[in-house]
Parts: C-alpha cells; sequence; structure tokens
C-alpha cells in the first residue's frame, strides 16, 4: 500500500492486486461491494489517515478506481467545510463510495530508451493515442482510448518497459510537463529508429 497526502483535504492509497489478496479480497469482491468491502476498506483508509496525520471526521468522500490487472486508487477526501469546523469532535463517518474502471494506462519510465521501445511494441499492435509527460526525472507515458479487447495485451507490453504509475494522471497533468500530445507513439517511432 502506498500513500500520498494530495491535498490538505484528500489523500490518495495505491493498492496492487497482491494488497487486495494479502488482505482477502479479490477484484470480484471490490465490485460487488458488499458489507465485508466496506469493513475492510474502512480499516484500510482508518490505517492510511492515522499514517498521513489526516483527521476523519466528518462527511469523507471515497472514490475507487479499478486499474485493470494493477491495482486499486482510493481517493479520500473531506468535506471541506468539515477542515474549518476540525474543532468540533463529531466523530461520524460518511463513506460514499463509488467504483469505476479506469479508462486510462498511465506507466512511469526512468529512461526515455524504454518508452521508444515500448512504443515500437504498441504500434505493432496498432495503440496509436499516447501522451508523454516529464515530472520529477521520470517520463511518464499515458494509452488511451484503448479497445476492451486489447487492453491486456497494451498493459503486459507496458510493464515489461516500464512500471505502473503510482501517481494519479491529473497530478502528472497539472505538475508535470507535457512533451507529446496524443500521438506519442507515432512521433517517437518515426523520430528515432529501433
Amino acid at each position: 500500500m502506498k500513500l500520498e497526502r494530495l491535498t490538505n483535504n484528500k489523500i490518495k492509497i495505491f493498492l496492487t492486486f497482491d494488497d487486495l489478496i494479502d488482505r482477502g479480497l479479490t477484484k470480484e469482491d471490490v465490485h460487488g461491494n458488499s458489507l465485508k468491502v466496506h469493513k475492510l476498506f474502512q480499516e484500510m483508509i482508518e490505517e492510511a489517515c492515522e499514517e498521513l496525520s489526516f483527521k476523519m471526521s466528518g462527511a469523507i468522500a471515497i472514490e475507487i478506481f479499478s486499474l485493470q490487472a494493477q491495482g486499486l486508487i482510493i481517493i479520500v477526501t473531506k468535506d471541506e467545510e468539515e477542515i474549518a469546523d476540525d474543532d468540533e469532535d463529531d466523530e461520524f463517518l460518511d463513506l460514499q463510495v463509488k467504483v469505476g474502471e479506469h479508462p486510462d494506462i498511465l506507466y512511469t519510465f526512468s529512461d526515455l530508451e524504454d518508452v521508444i521501445q515500448l512504443c515500437y511494441a504498441l504500434k505493432s499492435i496498432e495503440i496509436e493515442s499516447s501522451s508523454l509527460y516529464r515530472y520529477e526525472n521520470h517520463y511518464y507515458f499515458l494509452i488511451n482510448r484503448v479497445q476492451e479487447s486489447r487492453y491486456d495485451a497494451v498493459i503486459s507490453l507496458a510493464a515489461e518497459y516500464g512500471s505502473v504509475s503510482t501517481l494519479t494522471l491529473f497530478r502528472v497533468q497539472e505538475y508535470g510537463k507535457l512533451i507529446i500530445t496524443d500521438e506519442a507513439v507515432s512521433v517517437l517511432t518515426s523520430h528515432f529508429l529501433k
């Protein structure tokens, strides 16, 4: 489990599927949205909040994004009004859980050469829609608009050359530098010979 404080009222938890299995959950359990899942998520969120000194009181919204074949990203947001009222010790927790498939694939690379090699592999299976970012000495490669039938193949290829990003796409877009937009596969394969 990797933790990150995004803002004063928002934290991010990244869980791999191995983390979930260690806690006795399967991907199907998460989509089933059972009482067992709610209880386990509440325990994990309380553990994360304690570690990041994120006081849980008032209304807490929880968004869960499933990254196919990678894990889950859980965004915990405390109601803005509750921050001002932190002195009041109303200890109630309002879990609003939304589970959704994350449509984009975001991988990180320390070396541009690995990104170029991935681009050649993606070009061979006719995947074009992609963007390249640079943030904190790493390259972030975004692959989007992938057909469901090709999703697993794209994930497998990306995993050969890079690592799944534990940063959200929003953070990379907000603080990173966009190097190539929309057509990174064709731009990189046309400028760098294999």
